[in-house]
């Protein structure tokens, strides 16, 4: 194959998301994080919807949005504990870049394939970020979804929602190895 990359498959192969929690500063600036953000923004975009944006939580920001998260979740009616960790996935970030599904009206592209292309978004900011030597989580949670908190945070009117906040830092620990999916398993063969 003349044009294989055998680096980049080695390093899909081999790359694991970096818990959060291990997560500190420094983070990147924005000058380091600009190309990863270019890198996240080429997925497949049937139609050029651009079905998707990007916010980046920073600084005062994050402890702002935490506790949104946590007045929201109490709110809910979540018990303490849960509240409290709603909020800590903000205040113990070092850096966020949350990606805002906008799914478009349109006949010609179906929501469910533009909120999949957000997605695809996650995935390539979180390698995108790994590949460039920083830590890096994609995660969710109930606040990614939550009209109120959605609006009040980060001023996401429905029905747009957050595909995923990916958590960008330097990482303090090595990631710890996880079970991989059996192929054979998972994969069926049809040639007839």
């Amino acid at each position: 194959m003349p044009d294989a990359r055998p680096e980049v498959l080695d390093f899909l192969l081999t790359r694991r998301s970096r818990p959060a929690k291990t997560l500190t500063g420094p983070v990147p600036d924005r000058t380091a994080l600009r190309p990863m953000l270019e890198a996240a923004a080429r997925v497949p975009d049937h139609g050029k919807l651009e079905p998707w944006r990007f916010i980046v939580l920073e600084g005062a920001a994050l402890a702002r949005v935490a506790a949104v998260a946590a007045a929201r979740a109490d709110a809910m009616g979540y018990p303490p504990e849960r509240v409290a960790k709603t909020a800590v996935m903000f205040t113990e970030a070092p850096l966020i870049v949350a990606v805002i599904a906008m799914p478009r009206p349109t006949e010609k592209v179906p929501a469910g394939e533009q909120v999949l292309s957000a997605g695809a978004v996650c995935l390539s900011l979180l390698n995108a970020a790994l590949a460039s030597g920083w830590g890096a989580n994609w995660l969710t949670g109930p606040m990614a979804d939550d009209a109120e908190f959605l609006s009040a945070a980060l001023e996401v009117g429905e029905p747009d929602f957050c595909a995923g906040f990916v958590v960008i830092g330097t990482e303090t620990t090595p990631p710890p190895d996880r079970p991989r999916p059996d192929i054979d398993a998972i994969t069926t063969w049809l040639a007839d």
